[in-house]
């Protein structure tokens, strides 16, 4: 293969290595102007900005400033690098090279800050206004989702630079989004029922919920399905679609206290406000029943064998109230019979009459 030479004459060879080495020189002074301007960055943000932020009473922009700091000043001198490079008059090919690798190294840079920066301010929303409990279920999600955005913002971004269409990949991304949509349509309707719940909250970890014939607590919200240990220490697995789509009863909310009944019935004759008081003294004589709200006792209605009375006492934890009612019962079961009034068993009457008919004859 022929090679080709390429002569200079020696007035064009001078001209030539005067025009490269200006261009040099001035490449090497915009590298070293945006080095000194990254250190001088660092010190104003050691001396200034850490002085700035000790003005605020949030340490929220002194952890952002200590987490971008770093990368901000490696973002300033790697910009310098990319103008210092694609000024040069080198070859179309190795100059597109070079400085798209510097672009995609500032992006890169540039989508990091943005995510530190995104990352503290979560923490802080999680920590002082959603509660640990909401941070330790969505913020880990938001997280996630907040990455992939900035990521794709990044792709799109680099791949407009290089003057690819972006609408080919965003019509294919919308396509395909669909799809796993529909295909997943069930456990996203769950995962945004998740959300609704940890958001608005209508029971949280710990709380005793009754949905229909069952109740337990809660110990776990999910993304996808909330898990509840049932009283007979069974564990329930209930999707979160059905809680939000169903009525429930929260025992603990708005606070822990529980109400408890007793029914009782006492023998027609008995005297009721000696009754009523009986039930009240044995109630006061537990040590769980709380003095505020006090007991209350009602004569509720007329039995078939029975004046049916009630009692209602307040406990100040609603896992107390069964081992309170067993005291209670105990208690009433002592006093009715020391003060001699009797607790009747059903009792039913049954009146035979002779047919006339068929009676026999004298």
């Amino acid at each position: 293969m022929d090679r080709i030479l390429y002569y200079f004459r020696p007035d064009e060879a001078d001209a030539f290595y005067l025009f490269w080495s200006k261009q040099l020189l001035i490449s090497l002074l915009i590298v070293a102007a945006f080095y000194l301007m990254s250190r001088l960055f660092q010190i104003l943000v050691a001396r200034v900005g850490t002085r700035l932020c000790n003005l605020t009473s949030s340490d929220l922009d002194d952890r952002i400033l200590d987490r971008v700091s770093a990368p901000a000043s490696w973002l300033i001198f790697f910009a310098g690098l990319y103008f210092a490079i694609k000024r040069l008059p080198l070859p179309e090919k190795l100059n597109a090279v070079a400085s798209g690798a510097l672009f995609v190294v500032n992006i890169v840079i540039l989508t990091n800050i943005a995510y530190r920066v995104l990352d503290e301010m979560l923490s802080r929303y999680g920590e002082r206004v959603a509660g640990q409990e909401l941070s330790r279920q969505v913020m880990p999600l938001v997280e996630k989702l907040c990455s992939i955005f900035l990521i794709a913002t990044a792709l799109i971004i680099t791949l407009k630079h290089f003057n690819y269409d972006i609408m080919t990949l965003v019509t294919a991304l919308g396509v395909g989004s669909l799809a796993i949509g529909l295909a997943a349509k069930d456990t996203l309707a769950n995962m945004v029922s998740g959300f609704t719940l940890m958001v608005d909250r209508p029971f949280r970890i710990g709380d005793r919920i009754q949905i229909g014939t069952q109740a337990g607590d809660v110990i776990d919200i999910g993304l996808r399905s909330t898990k509840i240990k049932g009283l007979d220490n069974t564990y329930i697995i209930i999707p979160n679609s059905e809680l939000c789509n169903t009525t429930l009863v929260n025992h603990a909310y708005p606070d822990t206290r529980g109400k408890g009944r007793v029914n009782i019935g006492i023998a027609y004759g008995s005297d009721v406000e000696r009754a009523k008081a009986l039930l009240l003294s044995s109630a006061a004589s537990v040590p769980e029943v709380l003095t505020d709200p006090a007991p209350e006792a009602f004569f509720v209605s007329f039995g078939d064998s029975a004046l049916n009375l009630s009692l209602f006492f307040w406990v100040s934890d609603y896992t107390q109230l069964f081992a309170t009612q067993d005291r209670i019962n105990c208690a009433l079961n002592n006093c009715f019979k020391d003060n001699g009034i009797n607790i009747p068993y059903p009792t039913r009457t049954v009146l035979l009459e002779k047919d006339p008919i068929h009676a026999p004859q004298d």
